[in-house]
């Protein structure tokens, strides 16, 4: 190969590796941006579904800043706990809870819990049910899922904590009982788990 034809090549080579290292660049930072925007939107779809289940009067402190993990010895895995305090006190919580039996796989919630072990609200953040059946667990699709307000461990009593096809106190859905089953027995097993950590969270500081 004569020089002219070694440096065009040459040349060649170098347009091609700046060409490779512009388009590296450029995907890199939009990952990035994209990234950090995805995490952004999802901080505060947190922070608003926080907001929705556990009333911002009882609480003077941000939740986020006071997230902590506790042990869930039953079920073997760390739960987030969003607690609320007023005036130094504890006031309520907001536990991260899983249906790990839903019908098309796990069925995640935030399931909100006054200080007296009440449930303040309860909201579905991700799932695959089926849609137009299973689906009806989001707020957005109707409101079963606020009739988890106000009860407690003994309203209804704890073997009552079922859908109504087991003689239990919660309605189920037409064409799907698989979907409500799992909600109501993991807002109970959330309840349970409270009960368990409420000593830890009247501590908190």
């Amino acid at each position: 190969m004569d020089s002219s034809k070694l440096l065009l090549s040459h040349k060649h080579g170098i347009v091609l590796a700046c060409f490779a290292l512009v388009t590296t660049l450029v995907l890199a930072t939009t990952q990035c941006a994209t990234s950090n925007r995805i995490q952004r939107n999802e901080e505060l779809r947190i922070q608003n579904t926080l907001t929705e289940i556990l009333p911002p009067q009882i609480y003077d402190l941000p939740l986020q800043q006071n997230a902590v993990e506790f042990l869930d010895l039953t079920a073997n895995k760390n739960r987030t706990c969003y607690i609320a305090t007023l005036d130094g006190r504890f006031s309520g919580v907001v536990i991260t809870a899983t249906a790990a039996d839903g019908y098309s796989g796990d069925i995640e919630m935030l399931v909100g819990i006054m200080a007296d072990g009440t449930v303040s609200g309860v909201r579905v953040t991700k799932h695959s049910e089926t849609p137009g059946l299973g689906d009806a667990i989001e707020l957005q699709r109707s409101d079963w899922i606020k009739g988890f307000d106000g009860k407690n461990l003994t309203t209804p009593v704890e073997s009552r904590w079922t859908v109504k096809k087991q003689q239990g106190e919660f309605d189920q859905f037409t064409g799907a009982t698989i979907t409500p089953r799992a909600v109501v027995k993991e807002v109970k097993n959330t309840l349970l788990f409270f009960e368990s950590v409420k000593p830890q969270l009247l501590n908190y500081e």
